[in-house]
Parts: structure tokens; sequence; C-alpha cells
């Protein structure tokens, strides 16, 4: 399996991203720079945490508009797996690929710690191997990181399935009914504010971030034994 990690000007957890899913998880990695116009022969695409292009104006504001995003559309449109970590996260919603925003943290400061996030729907690319109500215990480090939406969006998303993750004892930073994560209507495309490529590696306190991954892996082969 090979997996693309796109790389906008700010971003700073691509390498931890690439170590995870290449040195821990042994999967093939190739990075894709912000101003590619092709994503190249890529199974499954993250897009890492950080600040793109500084986080101005707001956070992913200027990276939806990034020439690599047009690849991604068409590649998530097809059925592609991709993951959206933190400012990925913030970057999906922006350009439109997830419903909802993110916002400033309710406490108005940076938060840095390991939270444990329960799993909502076993119906998505990333949790295919995961089971209902698993506990996972995954770090966080953000400062907007509230996630909001509309009443009746939330109500839309609760309906379908769509809210992928919850902060299990109370979010951190006040997103709405402790949603953690959420995804697209086909459960292809999936963002979450905490960080799994940080919980991959046993001798790091916890590899509860293994299963996102495996089950991209899991998905794509379900995918292509339907299809043959």
């Amino acid at each position: 399996m090979r997996w693309g990690v796109l790389l906008f000007p700010g971003s700073n957890d691509e390498r931890d991203t690439i170590y995870a899913l290449g040195e821990v998880l042994g999967y093939d990695v190739c990075p894709v720079w912000h101003d590619e116009s092709d994503l190249g022969n890529v199974d499954a695409v993250v897009l890492p945490g950080g600040f793109s292009y500084g986080d101005y104006l707001r956070c992913g504001a200027i990276a939806r508009f990034a020439r690599v995003m047009e690849p991604l559309r068409r590649f998530a449109a097809d059925g592609g797996p991709v993951l959206g970590i933190c400012n990925g996260f913030q970057i999906l919603c922006e350009a439109g690929l997830l419903p909802g925003a993110l916002v400033r943290n309710r406490t108005l400061r940076f938060t840095c710690r390991r939270e444990r996030i329960r799993v909502e729907t076993t119906h998505t690319a990333f949790t295919a191997l995961a089971e209902t109500d698993l506990l996972l215990t995954i770090p966080v480090k953000h400062g907007e990181g509230c996630y909001i939406a509309a009443d009746e969006t939330i109500a839309e998303m609760e309906a379908q399935r769509r809210i992928v993750f919850r902060y299990a004892d109370g979010a951190p930073n006040g997103s709405l009914h402790d949603i953690a994560g959420v995804c697209n209507e086909t459960g292809n495309v999936v963002g979450l504010m905490p960080h799994p490529e940080h919980a991959v590696d046993p001798a790091l306190e916890g590899a509860d971030g293994q299963v996102l991954f495996r089950s991209a892996a899991a998905w794509l082969e379900r995918a292509q034994r339907q299809a043959g």
C-alpha cells in the first residue's frame, strides 16, 4: 500500500506521519508538495498537522486554494481514503470536503495532552478495523480545535453516523457534542483533531493510533474484492 502525505508551507507533522507509516507500519510513503497537480500513484492520502501557510486568515483558509487540492478532490470523489489530522482536518473543512469548522479553543489556550476518544462508527475508511465504543488514547496539540457546525448539520451527521470520534472525557477544546472527528457521506474522507501518528509506537507509551492506518488498508482490500 502506498500513502501520499501532503506537504504545505508550515506543515510540521509530516515527518512524524512519514515515520509512522513507513518505519513503524511498513507502508510505502510518498511526500506530495502543495504545488503538485497530480497525487501520483497513491492508494491513500494524509493531510498532516501543522500551520499551513502560517494559519493566516484562518487555519486552512489559504491551503484550500493550493494546486494539490484539485487532484485531492478528484481522489476523494473517486472513493480514495483521505485522512486530515489537526491542521489537515481544518483544511478539509475549509475546502468543503468535510462539514463544519474548527475555531479557537474555548479556553483560549493551546491544549497539549493525551486524550481518550471513543469510536462512534466503524463505517469509515479509518475505523473499519475498530469496534464501536472502542476507546483510544491519542495525543492532542492545538489551539483551534473547537469543532462547530449548524444544529441542523450536526443532527444530519448524527442521523447518518458521520460523527466518527468523540472525546470520552469531555472535549478539552469546547467542541460541540464532544466531537473529535467526522467523515463525509461515503466515509472515505475523515478528519480528526487528535494525532494518531503520535500513537503508533509502543515504545512511546501507546500504539492506539495504528488502527486508523491499518483500517485504510483493510477498507481498500475490501473494496478491491467487491470490485473483482
